[in-house]
């Protein structure tokens, strides 16, 4: 696994390039207070075949924020074209999950010829408002210095939806971890990712969906994000995505939200997908 800094006229993008296959590239686009190591499982899984870039949205991981006003769908969709073209990319596949998927279309609607696959993994448009106070209370971990490396996994295990814990989601929250006076503060910006909430609020995803004219798989999370709550795609939002877009099919995998990222149905149909 090779870092890499790409220098954009936005500021400074932390990527994580792996596989050294001869398929087409496929470019990873974590969610909203995720980072590139969210994508471990499926980088695994691709890399025999296809080189595999996941991004840092800026703001997170080890990627700058940049000045203020400066992210939203569009702003990060720029970045990831940005990002490809300096990797002398010119077409690849395209993985986004959660608002990784909202940036996904908005970079397959701004650039349709660059964009051959499209996989949107628990992301099509507004979620239930029953999982939103989960996600909005996910963010509150940023911002705190915490004591020790084990505190601050304690803290997002003990919530129970970041699953599997050891097999993914434990190095995914070490690696944005630096330390601090008094201990350890996760780098990825609660101001960048209130931005982008706030951007979120304000825009509909949905309106990206009339420009996926590309082949696209649409992996479900079938199991509430936690229990008694409710799904970041619920069946109606899925089948009226799959009616408006008609490049699309739908796979649903038993696990929530944080589980479809390594669960083996959803590698098997991703690798599948981007193989054909």
């Amino acid at each position: 696994m090779e870092s890499i800094e790409l220098k954009l006229s936005s500021g400074t993008l932390h990527a994580l390039r792996s596989g050294a296959g001869r398929g087409t590239p496929v470019v990873c686009v974590p969610g909203l207070s995720a980072n590139a190591r969210s994508f471990d499982a499926i980088a695994r899984e691709l890399d025999p075949r296809h080189p595999v870039v996941r991004l840092d949205l800026r703001g997170r991981g080890m990627s700058p924020a940049g000045a203020p006003g400066s992210l939203g769908w569009r702003r990060h969709a720029e970045d990831v074209l940005s990002a490809a073209t300096q990797l002398g990319i010119e077409a690849f596949d395209l993985v986004g999950h959660s608002m990784g998927a909202f940036v996904s279309m908005q970079t397959a609607a701004l650039g349709p010829a660059r964009v051959r696959k499209l996989v949107l993994i628990d992301g099509v448009g507004a979620p239930e408002p029953a999982v939103v106070p989960p996600i909005l209370a996910a963010v509150q971990r940023l911002n705190v210095v915490y004591r020790s490396e084990a505190e601050y996994c304690e803290l997002v295990h003990k919530s129970g939806a970041a699953q599997p814990w050891d097999e993914l989601w434990k190095d995914h929250y070490l690696y944005e971890l630096e330390r601090v006076p008094g201990g350890f503060q996760p780098r990825t910006s609660k101001t960048a990712v209130t931005e982008d909430v706030i951007y979120g609020s304000r825009n509909d995803a949905r309106a990206f969906w009339p420009a996926l004219r590309m082949p696209t798989l649409l992996v479900r999370a079938s199991r509430p994000l936690l229990p008694g709550t409710g799904f970041v795609v619920g069946v109606k939002l899925r089948d009226a995505f799959l009616e408006a877009v008609p490049s699309a099919r739908a796979a649903e995998v038993d696990a929530n939200h944080y589980g479809v990222m390594a669960h083996p149905d959803a590698l098997r149909e991703i690798s599948r997908f981007l193989s054909d």
